[in-house]
């Protein structure tokens, strides 16, 4: 079963890191963060990925084609005129990617449909390439095979470093208090998985997905919600990136399940 990862936009809120590189690039604990999204798929046994590129997108192709050399322990020998390569000992992932040039402009509805001959005719999982998350891949799977729907939606409560100020009828202030996850409403976090019907959804490369292709699902009775309660977070602003990099520092990063 592939994992179709979207990968291709300009990642303008996080511009400090994103005119060098694409955001999916940008590394925490010294990988892209493409990287620890793969080896959450890749615990639970899903190894085949479809990446959808786009800005930037020769950053990660040549990540990926360099990948064996920088995770590898070699001896280049010169000495007989030639330039030989001698592989000591093997620390590259098993796994199979696939870099596809979805676009520059593409939208995120687009982007999949661009990618359909890479996928075939089977169910996928879909993410995005700029989040981290503890959550269950094997479970959200198995919610999805039971829904009976054609697409399911991994949902979380949005975290908010703001608290809560409580304000009575006419307007006094009676308290504060921490923001609770609890106090907001489920946002999409991604982690999503498809049936190859929703292709019929994504009608050109200006389709967003989250707009028309989800909303149609909804209507129809065929989006499921699988419900996350513990880590989720994405990257989209220098804070964030920052307190991700101090969680994988700490040794407690959530998202690291291949070492738990």
């Amino acid at each position: 079963m592939k994992t179709v990862i979207l990968a291709g936009g300009y990642g303008t809120r996080i511009s400090e890191e994103s005119r060098l590189r694409p955001k999916p690039m940008v590394e925490i604990g010294g990988k892209p963060i493409l990287w620890h999204i793969m080896k959450q798929y890749s615990y639970y046994g899903f190894n085949d990925f479809v990446v959808c590129c786009g800005y930037m997108q020769h950053i990660i192709k040549e990540y990926f084609a360099n990948y064996f050399l920088y995770n590898s322990d070699v001896t280049f020998d010169f000495t007989n005129g030639r330039n030989d390569m001698t592989v000591h000992m093997d620390h590259t992932e098993h796994w199979k990617v696939s870099l596809i040039d979805t676009g520059l402009d593409t939208m995120t509805g687009g982007r999949i449909r661009r990618v359909r001959k890479y996928i075939g005719e089977e169910p996928f999982f879909l993410t995005y390439g700029d989040g981290v998350s503890d959550i269950r891949i094997d479970e959200l799977l198995e919610f999805h095979k039971k829904s009976g729907g054609i697409l399911t939606m991994s949902c979380v409560h949005p975290s908010s470093r703001f608290g809560n100020v409580d304000v009575d009828g006419g307007g006094f202030v009676t308290g504060f208090r921490e923001k609770h996850v609890e106090d907001s409403g489920w946002i999409n976090a991604g982690y999503m998985v498809c049936e190859p019907e929703i292709f019929d959804k994504l009608t050109d490369d200006s389709t967003v997905f989250e707009r028309e292709p989800i909303e149609q699902t909804a209507a129809e009775g065929k989006l499921r919600a699988y419900r996350h309660e513990g880590f989720w977070q994405c990257m989209d602003t220098l804070r964030e990136k920052s307190m991700l990099e101090e969680l994988w520092k700490s040794g407690s990063a959530p998202w690291k399940v291949w070492e738990t």
